[in-house]
């Protein structure tokens, strides 16, 4: 696994995932010019991410079964066609079922992750995987900044003609640089399904290791939408782009990503993963007690952004060590795990933001964290002991 070729899946990775974000910044536009009420919009997100929950859960086990050099390029091929679909989209209910295939063909990057956990070598296999999480990361931040900034100039629609673009030239060059593997495994596609459950069944360090990920990820999209609400409203009252703006610190989580990853290789992830947390917990005291000083709050977010995404790529690197013949039904697992974690985290933000505020969202964020830490303390001899 050259640095050339980790460098190509990162990329690859992050701008698979970025196409789930592209339309976040992008609901008012859509809404007036395809003649809905800015509210409804909103169902473009939610389709988008039920689309990808589909996809995760359908496509990405086939990276154990199939050749990967064939099936990456022919998702991402599936995401060109959406993503074009979607540009061109006539009304609302048909950017609706489109928006929906673009969420199921922007999995890429959960095939890729563990497809380089199988060709990195056992001494680089943390840095490997973290390196591709920074890309995974780096996607969802810029996507949402770039997204705003371009359909300024040039309309929504632009916005989706470029990522259709750009994964065109990926699909391209992975189909060419994407080396061929033996598949680990020959089971039909039902049973390949079906072994993604089993992986959870019957299996404590799976479980373990799933709920140290989800614990976390509820609290990253609790965390930052929370965040949008904060900077809204008074006393900053900042417009989306200056949101996005600042949202960008979270960059420095993309950096430790890849000091998790190093951290993995010398045997210190279980250490790793709890200080992590202490580390996302600690700036969660910060952002509740600063709310009122803008330097509070962006030192809060890179102290949290580099405390949650360390604590995620330990939890995703040592998932996929639990059966390297089974790295992407593991995957499978963990991701949907996150996902279900990160629409609960989603769905409390609103709720909590309505009688406690920015304060009560905080002090929700480090129960949960208090949370996973006993668990990762009372586990950690057990089920997390290499």
């Amino acid at each position: 696994m050259s640095r050339g070729l980790t460098l190509l899946f990162a990329i690859a990775a992050g701008a698979s995932v970025g196409n789930m974000y592209w339309a976040q910044p992008l609901l008012a536009p859509i809404a007036e010019d395809l003649g809905v009420a800015p509210g409804d919009a909103g169902f473009v997100i939610t389709l988008t991410q039920i689309g990808y929950a589909v996809g995760v859960f359908l496509l990405v086990p086939l990276g154990d079964a199939v050749d990967r050099k064939r099936v990456v390029p022919l998702i991402m091929l599936g995401a060109v066609l959406a993503l074009a679909a979607t540009a061109a989209a006539p009304s609302f209910l048909v950017l609706l079922g489109v928006i929906a295939l673009v969420g199921a063909t922007s999995v890429a990057g959960q095939i890729l992750t563990p497809m380089a956990g199988d060709l990195a070598t056992d001494e680089e296999r943390g840095r490997v995987l973290g390196t591709v999480a920074s890309g995974l990361m780096l996607g969802i931040l810029l996507s949402r900044t770039v997204s705003g900034l371009v359909a300024d100039l040039l309309g929504w629609r632009s916005v989706f003609v470029a990522a259709s673009a750009l994964m065109l030239v990926l699909a391209v060059v992975l189909s060419r640089r994407l080396p061929r593997l033996e598949t680990t495994t020959g089971a039909p596609y039902g049973q390949l399904l079906l072994g993604v459950l089993r992986t959870v069944r019957g299996n404590r360090r799976v479980q373990v290791t799933i709920l140290l990920g989800a614990l976390p990820m509820s609290v990253f999209t609790l965390f930052w939408t929370g965040l949008t609400l904060l900077l809204s409203g008074e006393p900053y009252s900042y417009s989306t782009g200056t949101i996005g703006l600042i949202s960008l610190v979270g960059v420095a989580g993309a950096v430790a990503a890849q000091g998790a990853g190093r951290l993995y290789d010398r045997g210190l992830s279980v250490q790793a993963l709890g200080g992590a947390m202490l580390l996302a917990l600690a700036s969660l005291a910060v952002a509740g007690i600063g709310q009122g000083s803008i330097i509070a709050v962006v030192a809060a977010i890179a102290l949290f952004s580099v405390g949650l995404q360390g604590a995620l790529v330990l939890a995703q690197t040592r998932m996929m060590a639990i059966d390297p013949a089974a790295r992407s039904r593991m995957n499978t697992v963990y991701v949907v795990g996150n996902f279900i974690a990160g629409a609960i985290g989603s769905a409390l933000a609103g709720l909590i933001w309505a009688w406690g505020g920015w304060t009560g969202l905080m002090a929700v964020g480090a129960a949960i964290l208090v949370l996973g830490l006993a668990l990762w303390a009372a586990q950690r001899t057990r089920a997390l002991a290499d």
